[in-house]
């Protein structure tokens, strides 16, 4: 099969998405299958095919929108800001994947709600298009709105109402839509109206033999002597709760010092981050790693992963720290209780809860054999559960299945 693996969302990229396009690509290419890769280019200014080498620029296409898609001829796209920006970035990935050709793919497989619902405008009826959620667009965005009052969108409001109409609409231009967990699921329909028998769910899968490669190629970095090393990797942006991780750690300092925190990861709070760190007192406690290429080398010298996000999906991060056979210790966002049991891989606190975090660190830090324990456990789990053969095996019985139904119409 020829089977193009399309995101509204830049690429390349350190993200969980693009993580996940790059495993299927590879994994499906040695099955035999060709694979191609679209979406934004990491400075938002072109679509483009990223393995071939095609490109189309935005500057081209947004003159011709702008003169077409007006107050006049279209009010409704120009009653927020917010609807008219998402919606030209949907209509200049239309245009850009309608110039490059879709017609001899097998299979379109868009990986958020922007990129499905432009694709299912201009690809051929007779291309199945598969779909798959990494988390939810409307309620990231309701929170994002919630958070920053002064952007004038409140509940209600064509904003508002703009994104779950949204993920609704691409979920029934799809021919199905995959998710990870049930909580993704549940949102499409109780959200978004999005009927059950649309969706279908199963897990993420983790390259084993990938990871421990890095793994057992470490780091360079060494923990300090005397000391446990609480890890973090995520994107510094709001959603991922940095902010309460800092929170907590000023807590645990107050109880213990027999550890440091890395976050490896890079992002538009960075500065707030470190800010607040030097508030709470943690200059010396909290290392700010930036952007890292190797994660698995950096779990080889943890002992404790801790995500404290606000909303994620199955974030890869937890994956790979189960496979290091570290214990986890993170919110009860999103799908996080579907990939961590409290008390037997990991440790949950309800989100936003600084205090319950910091109690869990603690207890990881004094009690080392329920932290063996506990860390045990997850690769364990993760052994048996994060199996990259059964994702594989699942996705291509979706893509056989979709193929079979559009041939019988």
């Amino acid at each position: 099969m020829k089977i193009l693996l399309a995101t509204h969302w830049l690429i390349p990229h350190v993200g969980g998405v693009w993580n996940f396009m790059q495993q299927l690509k590879n994994r499906l290419e040695q099955l035999g299958h060709e694979v191609d890769l679209l979406g934004n280019s990491p400075d938002y200014k072109k679509i483009h095919i990223v393995n071939r080498g095609k490109e189309l620029a935005k500057e081209a296409l947004l003159p011709m929108l702008e003169s077409k898609l007006n107050a006049q001829t279209a009010p409704g796209l120009n009653q927020h800001y917010a609807i008219r920006h998402y919606e030209f970035e949907r209509y200049c990935m239309e245009l850009a994947a309608a110039y490059f050709g879709l017609d001899h793919y097998d299979i379109i497989h868009t990986q958020d709600s922007f990129s499905t619902r432009s694709l299912g405008r201009v690809k051929p009826k007779r291309t199945p298009l598969v779909s798959h959620v990494h988390g939810s667009i409307a309620r990231e965005m309701k929170d994002h709105f919630r958070n920053n009052p002064s952007k004038g969108i409140h509940e209600g409001s064509p904003a508002w109402r703009y994104f779950p109409a949204l993920e609704y609409h691409a979920a029934m231009s799809s021919d199905l839509t995959i998710a990870a967990n049930h909580w993704s699921k549940n949102i499409l329909m109780t959200d978004c109206g999005v009927p059950d028998y649309r969706i279908t769910v199963f897990q993420y899968g983790l390259d084993v033999a990938a990871f421990q490669g890095k793994y057992n190629a470490g780091t360079t970095l060494r923990r300090p002597i005397g000391k446990k090393v609480i890890f973090c990797p995520a994107r510094l942006v709001y959603v991922k709760g940095i902010h309460v991780l800092l929170d907590s750690l000023a807590i645990l300092k107050q109880i213990r010092n027999d550890w440091v925190c890395w976050i490896a990861g890079d992002g538009d709070m960075r500065r707030q981050l470190e800010e607040q760190s030097v508030r709470n007192g943690l200059q010396h406690d909290v290392v700010f790693l930036g952007e890292y290429n190797n994660v698995p080398g950096l779990l080889s010298q943890a002992d404790i992963f801790v995500h404290t996000c606000i909303q994620d999906n199955q974030p890869f991060s937890v994956m790979e720290a189960q496979m290091a056979g570290l214990p986890s210790v993170v919110s009860t966002a999103g799908g996080l209780p579907e990939m961590v049991t409290h008390g037997h891989t990991g440790l949950l606190a309800p989100v936003g809860d600084a205090a319950g975090t910091a109690q869990h660190l603690s207890l990881l830090l004094e009690q080392e054999q329920y932290r063996l324990f506990l860390g045990q456990n997850a690769k364990t789990f993760a052994l048996k559960h994060w199996s990259l053969d059964l994702m594989i095996e699942r996705m291509l019985n979706v893509y056989y299945g979709v193929l079979a139904q559009k041939s019988s119409m």
